[in-house]
């Protein structure tokens, strides 16, 4: 239990640090704006470079990453159906929603908890892999598409090819799958670079978080309801199910999935909303409301699982 609270200490400190600074305007008016584009085109594939290039890719075919992809996919589904046919939501806002409902953060917090929690910081991997190499380039090239299309087809359709987050994902993939390492003097200075990546994404969290209250009247509340309702509770009771009646997966096995399935939405969300300046709104509220809900079910999940 004390591993939950010491996880989620190490994120709330920076997240704070950064809505006080938002609320004392120490770095202007576009800050948010700022660090979020210094994130995503800089820092963000920085670490992802990094991280995947060392991965052991065998890893993602672990036991839990059947229960992590059937409940992943059936929460983006669940608030895709809603969204457009129900609420008649535009393809960016239904993609962002979706993500909210199902994209796990699984580096920020979820490597911590990995390590207090389930005695493996690498315990995420597969879900930080399954995100990066599959989920966010469907999304991305999705966002691209919907968001894009000035420049006529070709342009449209090659605009995801340009995406540093993708680049560097793939780039990473490739090391890794080759064995093939860039020299020191390239990886030292990548590894600086995207080690400013995570703390700067809580910054960042923090500094939208002092625009404004969360949950505050909008056309996106009942999209932020349904988000965070389908992330703190329909996946993990579903991977729970899945891991359980489907998988045959028992004991620590099954204590990691859940687990795994707990986890908030990824603070990503909100980078991948701002970056195409579509409900940033629901991004936003959503991170929040599942990040702090996460930490009782957490304490619920491994009261029941855990042992």
């Amino acid at each position: 239990m004390i591993g939950v609270l010491e996880g989620f200490g190490v994120i709330a400190v920076a997240v704070v640090v950064g809505f006080v600074i938002g609320r004392a305007r120490l770095l202007g008016e576009r800050a948010d704006y700022v660090l979020g584009r210094i994130t995503f085109f800089v820092l963000s594939p920085a670490l992802l470079f990094t991280v995947l290039s060392r991965a052991d890719l065998h890893r993602v075919f672990s036991t839990q990453l059947p229960v992590l992809v059937l409940s992943a996919v059936a929460m983006f589904a669940a608030f895709g159906l809603v969204a457009r046919l129900v609420w008649r939501r535009d393809v960016p806002e239904t993609v962002i929603g979706a993500l909210a409902a199902g994209y796990q953060n699984g580096n920020n917090i979820g490597l911590p908890l990995g390590l207090y929690i389930l005695g493996d910081a690498a315990a995420t991997t597969p879900v930080i892999l399954l995100q990066m190499v599959v989920f966010a380039p469907i999304a991305l090239t999705i966002l691209d598409l919907s968001t894009g299309g000035r420049g006529g087809i070709a342009r449209t359709l090659v605009a995801p090819l340009r995406n540093p987050l993708l680049i560097a994902s793939l780039l990473g993939i490739v090391c890794a799958a080759t064995g093939w390492m860039p020299p020191d003097p390239v990886m030292a200075p990548l590894d600086m670079i995207g080690s400013a990546a995570v703390p700067i994404l809580l910054l960042n969290f923090g500094l939208a978080l002092s625009a404004g209250r969360v949950l505050a009247p909008s056309r996106f509340r009942r999209d932020i309801v349904l988000a965070s309702l389908l992330k703190l509770v329909a996946m993990p009771l579903l991977a729970w199910a899945l891991a359980s009646f489907v998988f045959g997966l028992s004991g620590h096995a099954l204590f990691t999935a859940v687990v795994i399935a707990t986890l908030p939405s990824a603070n990503n969300v909100y980078n991948f909303a701002q970056r195409y300046e579509r409900a940033e709104t629901l991004a936003r509220d959503a991170v929040f409301i599942t990040t702090l809900g996460s930490i009782p079910v957490l304490f619920l999940v491994a009261w029941l699982l855990g042992g």
